[in-house]
């Protein structure tokens, strides 16, 4: 497989480098909100689109996966690629993560741009040596002479009645790893500025998507639309301006906030919902600014409670707004088990909107007390 593409695309570094298009800084694009939205897009769509434009973009791209191809993807979104671009940069797999990651991060070291799917991330595992090991500390270890610019993305976190096995979110494993990146969308907005992103990074990049969003419409503009639309790594956005309690949280969470957040407002509390994007950079100084005007924080996580996304938030908050604080931290997440089976478990095992509510109703003192209901 490695050697069709490179068949195409010649194995040495500089000509990667010539044919690969002079982009402008992501970080000085798209950092300003888009308000007037004139159409709405799948997150399926938002990321079909970053990958063609950036395949069209950048002969260096390829795509590999279990059914990427021929199946147009197991959740169709590589529809179409295959005829565009033929079997040298869409390629099928056998059922081997290991063995198509560690093709991947070779590839990667040859100066082309892998884009690796795992049908869900629970499978990466099989391929974490790979995208640890190899892809994530090349870079140092080389003193720098290495650089690593593959994507590793898939559905991430719980769908609905998989089991343990195809439920779990890995955001905390990956975003505690030096040399990797870590991207979790939420709109369409997110899934198509930050795949670019991920795509043009000289680092490894694991992007979570997740599946139920997938057939979820946003609204999007004519300035995401373009094709040199790119989102900066490492900023987080706010969803939802606020004075009383901040929120944050990524991916599907987000959506889940903002229904709380409508919620609270009509109960006269302000929320402010920070959608993080990244989660590894994090926007240390965006989650901090928040607090420090609100004085209170609540995070929400899909994942594990333990060493997760919320704590190394709180911890954050502790270390540089802890004189802000006006409440004690509030931290929501995924049950402390494996995923349940039965649907009714599932849904108690998983952070729902009026979780969010509560939590943020007693940070902010407007908890009903426990004797009071009793």
């Amino acid at each position: 497989m490695l050697g069709a593409a490179r068949r195409q695309l010649g194995s040495g570094p500089m000509l990667v480098q010539v044919l690969r298009r002079l982009r402008p800084a992501a970080a000085t694009e798209a950092a300003r909100g888009y308000s007037a939205a004139a159409k709405e897009m799948t997150v399926r769509d938002a990321l079909n689109s970053a990958l063609d434009e950036e395949m069209s973009a950048d002969p260096s791209v390829f795509l590999m996966g279990e059914e990427v191809g021929e199946y147009q993807g197991a959740y169709k979104i590589s529809k179409g690629l295959l005829d565009k671009y033929g079997p040298d940069r869409v390629l099928d797999t056998p059922i081997t993560e290991a063995g198509f990651t560690g093709i991947g991060v070779g590839a990667a070291y040859q100066g082309l741009r892998p884009i690796v799917e795992f049908m869900t991330f629970n499978f990466a595992m099989q391929a974490i040596d790979h995208i640890i090991n190899s892809a994530a500390k090349s870079n140092y270890m080389s003193a720098g002479q290495i650089s690593v610019p593959i994507v590793f993305r898939g559905p991430n976190g719980a769908a609905a009645g998989v089991g343990a096995q195809h439920s779990q979110c890995y955001a905390a494993w990956y975003a505690h790893v030096p040399g990797l990146k870590v991207l979790t969308p939420y709109s369409a907005e997110d899934a198509r500025g930050l795949l670019k992103a991920a795509i043009r990074d000289p680092d490894p990049v694991i992007f979570l998507e997740n599946e139920l969003l997938y057939g979820e419409s946003f609204p999007v503009s004519a300035e995401v639309l373009d094709s040199s639309f790119c989102l900066p790594i490492g900023k987080a956005k706010v969803e939802r301006e606020g004075k009383d309690v901040t929120i944050t949280t990524y991916s599907k969470m987000v959506g889940y906030a903002l229904q709380a957040a409508e919620i609270l407002s009509k109960e006269g509390i302000s929320a402010e919902v920070i959608n993080l994007r990244s989660i590894r950079p994090l926007d240390r100084a965006a989650i901090n600014a928040s607090v420090r005007k609100t004085n209170r924080l609540v995070t929400v996580e899909e994942g594990f409670p333990q060493h997760g996304i919320g704590a190394e938030i709180c911890m954050s908050v502790v270390e540089e707004s802890f004189e802000y604080l006006d409440a004690p931290v509030e931290r929501i997440a995924g049950a402390d088990v494996p995923m349940p089976y039965a649907a009714n478990l599932e849904r108690m095992a998983v952070p729902q909107v009026d979780d969010i509510v509560r939590a943020a109703k007693r940070a902010c003192y407007r908890a009903v007390p426990m004797a009071a209901t009793a």
